[in-house]
């Protein structure tokens, strides 16, 4: 573990960094669900995502913010439920998440700095290291909570995102209600 884990910020400094932010990164198992996976005797496999931060997630790219999954496993129940809510940048499958989000900034002409990234995990730790803004889950392991600068109410799964989703939405005096359509 680190000895020099950085400081936790200010909600204050917390909504000052989110306006800077143009993309974020989301992890899947245990942010997007509750780290669960359900298979059956087949192999068909099933997640159980949060409707509220769906619904988060789609006015918020109505709002100019791009949204990328990162996902270290490749699973089918995301790619459905992620092109379900139009999010265009699901990447999934490569444990170097750093390494496979780096296309996407040079596409996107972003840098890391511009990056917000939520996990909850071991293998998400490089990533934190690397963004701008790195958020851990409530019940994320406690090495990658040692590493990032702030870390969710919520548990993965149970609207962690739509928590920060919402403060995103303040931070740039924007309301969600906003973006809704139709």
């Amino acid at each position: 573990m680190s000895t020099s884990a950085p400081q936790k910020l200010s909600r204050e400094e917390f909504m000052s960094r989110l306006k800077d932010v143009k993309l974020l990164a989301l992890d899947v198992d245990g942010v997007l669900t509750d780290d669960s996976i359900y298979f059956g005797p087949d192999g068909f496999e099933m997640k159980r995502f949060n409707i509220s931060d769906g619904f988060l997630i789609v006015l918020a790219m109505r709002a100019g913010l791009e949204i990328a999954i990162v996902s270290g496993r490749y699973s089918p129940a995301t790619d459905t439920r992620m092109r379900d809510l139009g999010v265009k940048h699901i990447m999934q499958g490569q444990r170097n998440k750093v390494k496979m989000l780096e296309p996407l900034l040079d596409e996107l002409g972003l840098t890391f700095a511009q990056v917000a990234f939520m996990g909850n995990d071991l293998l998400d730790i490089t990533l934190a290291r690397t963004v701008g803004l790195p958020i851990a889950v409530a019940d994320a392991v406690d090495d990658l909570k040692a590493e990032v600068l702030w870390i969710t109410d919520k548990k993965g799964g149970q609207g962690a995102v739509r928590e920060i989703l919402d403060l995103y939405f303040k931070a740039n005096g924007k309301e969600a209600k906003e973006y809704i359509v139709g």
